[in-house]
Formats: structure tokens, C-alpha cells, sequence
């Protein structure tokens, strides 16, 4: 890869530090979706001896690059996202993907395709490392900064992905129990 290639990479990513998420940080600051992914992977770094049997390497480069197509469409959360944003998305990254140098492009479009197949345990780890930093960051958000529908949300979602590890269940238990107890303490 030439030095030009890899700053162009580069500022095609930094468009994720100003691309605000539907969440706020402790202190109500809108998050960006490059602190979400940076928190996925250190998520991932964090949990190297609890999956000793999968690549960690790749479960973080999974979420180092997950939310890499906001940098063309924006976030939309994922409860009004519909199948035609997904595709619009998809569809933008694939073509950059295609655009990197050549061993890069390669490398990248197998990680997203063993990511959207979810058929891998690095796969299904990323997703539900994916999904359980953005409850934690609800949990930690000012309750004024929830949408109606987030209180729900903020006790079931992710449930399903992480049912494959009983380490990740128990650790969804624990944030659910900081959901109520959250929601008790600033009152709804």
C-alpha cells in the first residue's frame, strides 16, 4: 500500500468521529460512531481470556470495522433502519471496499462477509459485542437523552445475540440489572 492510499483511508474513517450516533455519552454529549466502535474492540481486547479458543485479532478488527459504511450513509439506529438502508449502505461500502489496494480490499470484503453470514464464533462474538456497547452506553446516558421506546428496548435487546456464550448471557443479566435499577433511580 502507498503512504497516499493509507491517509485517503484514513480520512475516508475519520468521517466516523463526526458521524453522531442516536446515543449520548455519561455526560449527554452525542457519541460518535467512532467511540462506539473503539469501545466494541477494546470490548473484544478485554475478553481475549474468556474466548481463548477464537481469534481475537479478528473478533476486533470485526469491530474496529463494523460501522465502516456510516461513513457514507450516517447511522441510523437500528429500530428505524429499514432493509433499503441496509442495502444503500452495504452497497456504498462494498464499492469502497472494491476501491482499497488490492490484498487490503481482500481481506476486508472476507471479514465483513464471515461477519454478515454469523455463522463463524468470531462473527457472533463482534455482533454481540456490537450490540451489548450500545446498551451499556444507554445504561450510562441520562436517562432525559431516552427515547419512549428505548426503556423496552433496554431490557430485551441483544438477548438473542449473545445466547451462544453463557459467559456473554450472564453479562447481559448484569446490564439489564443496571437498566432497572437505572430506570428505578432517575424515575420513569
Amino acid at each position: 500500500m502507498e503512504p497516499r492510499e493509507f491517509l485517503e483511508i484514513l480520512h475516508v474513517a475519520e468521517r466516523l468521529k463526526d458521524t453522531t450516533r442516536h446515543c449520548t455519552s455519561s455526560h449527554g454529549k452525542p457519541e460518535s460512531v467512532a467511540e462506539h466502535s473503539w469501545r466494541t474492540a477494546l470490548m473484544a481486547f478485554l475478553l481475549r481470556g474468556e474466548f481463548p479458543e477464537l481469534d481475537m485479532d479478528k473478533v476486533t478488527a470485526m469491530c474496529l470495522i463494523h460501522d465502516l459504511g456510516e461513513c457514507f450513509t450516517g447511522d441510523i439506529p437500528a429500530f428505524v433502519k429499514t432493509a433499503a438502508d441496509r442495502e444503500t449502505e452495504d452497497s456504498l461500502l462494498a464499492r469502497w471496499v472494491a476501491s482499497l489496494p488490492e490484498e487490503l480490499s481482500r481481506s476486508m470484503a472476507a471479514l465483513y462477509a464471515e461477519m454478515d453470514a454469523q455463522q463463524t464464533g468470531e462473527a457472533k462474538l463482534y455482533k454481540a459485542l456490537d450490540k451489548l456497547e450500545a446498551v451499556i452506553q444507554h445504561n450510562e446516558s441520562p436517562l432525559s437523552t431516552w427515547t419512549e421506546n428505548e426503556y423496552e428496548l433496554n431490557r430485551r435487546y441483544a438477548f438473542d445475540a449473545v445466547a451462544f456464550s453463557e459467559w456473554l448471557t450472564a453479562l447481559r443479566r448484569e446490564i439489564l440489572a443496571d437498566t432497572i435499577e437505572k430506570i428505578g433511580r432517575e424515575g420513569v
